[in-house]
């Protein structure tokens, strides 16, 4: 990941406050919803988060503490939570109507599978919101009832 990229995680970060509680009332949310977190090495080599649709399994890489991106991490994987719970059982598009930030582009057009795209699309653009936790849960709350 390029110097760049891992400033403005870091910035994003800063702009919230107490993010080590956010991270922790998250994956309760998530476990009340019948998600299992998981802060181990995810199964794919070289992510952050996963996020396994078949059994409700989030894996959380240790090492996005070390870069303090924990909390945007679970976050994302929130977003992908919910995408699971409106799909009932399988992901699907939330149709959300906001936009991720110029900087988060690169990591969702990677994907050539246009549906992952719209998937990964969705969860960095919640991920990148000034009140990113506070979307998060509300996307938990409506789809995971």
């Amino acid at each position: 990941m390029n110097k760049f990229l891992i400033l403005n995680s870091l910035f994003l970060l800063s702009q919230t406050s107490n993010p080590e509680s956010k991270f922790l009332n998250l994956k309760k949310q998530l476990e009340k919803f019948g998600f299992e977190v998981v802060i181990e090495l995810p199964p794919k080599r070289g992510a952050y988060g996963l996020l396994r649709e078949a059994d409700k399994k989030i894996w959380i890489n240790p090492v996005v503490f070390e870069l303090h991106i924990g909390t945007q991490t679970i976050i994302h994987e929130a977003v992908h939570a919910a995408q699971v719970c409106a799909g009932k059982g399988k992901i699907k598009v939330l149709g959300l109507n906001i936009k991720p930030s110029n900087y988060a582009r690169p990591f969702f057009r990677r994907y050539t599978d246009v549906r992952r795209q719209d998937l990964e699309r969705e969860a960095y653009a919640v991920q990148t919101q000034p009140n990113s936790y506070e979307l998060a849960v509300s996307l938990l709350q409506k789809h995971c009832k």
